[in-house]
């Protein structure tokens, strides 16, 4: 009888040990789960930082780029549109497409300001010209880290037991940021 208590003992004590293993590691992977969308969040957060410095910086190089360039009519109202476009958009997707007819534009006013040395003279435009460089550099950092956190959400998600935490946290697949059709064509400026 002393033998059958022990063995009833060591059995109960291992179904309650391998249940608090199974809930510790189920937590876990919820747990993960859950930072790594947030990790995800975080990223996209950092790159709207980015973006809203660009939008806020490139009234100012649109106004002193408007003095020397009145007939860029067309690259101007673009960017006022695409900045308008991102400050109206409703979804990441809405706003990855505004920010890629952006880049565009930007891309032409940079091509401006290098086939026209009158404008480098102009202290004021080089100045914000390059704090838009280094806001377009900051941009492509951001982009790229938010990318490697939509990776790995995404392939964690994926996988096996990734997908059943996922499932359980209500975690979805991020989507990438990815470079327009516009950013795949070289950028045309005509006067």
């Amino acid at each position: 009888m002393k033998g059958l208590g022990k063995a009833l003992l060591l059995l109960v004590v291992l179904v309650i040990g391998g249940g608090v293993l199974a809930g510790g590691c189920a937590y876990g992977g919820y747990r993960k789960t859950i930072t790594l969308e947030e990790g995800v969040k975080r990223a996209w957060a950092d790159v709207e930082v980015v973006l809203k410095r660009r939008f806020d910086l490139i009234p100012n190089i649109v106004e002193t780029v408007k003095g020397y360039a009145t007939h860029e009519k067309e690259l101007l109202q673009g960017i006022a549109d695409a900045r308008k476009a991102y400050t109206g958009a409703a979804t990441n997707a809405d706003k990855i497409k505004a920010n890629n007819a952006l880049d565009s534009f930007v891309s032409r006013l940079l091509v401006i300001q290098e086939r026209y040395p009158e404008l480098k003279a102009n202290e004021n435009f080089r100045a914000l010209q390059v704090e838009l460089e280094g806001t377009e550099n900051r941009i492509g950092e951001m982009r790229k880290r938010y990318n490697e956190a939509a990776q790995q959400l995404n392939s964690y998600i994926r996988g096996f037991p990734g997908s059943l935490y996922a499932s359980w946290s209500g975690a979805k697949a991020a989507d990438y940021f990815e470079a327009g059709t516009e950013a795949k064509e070289a950028p045309k400026v005509k006067f």
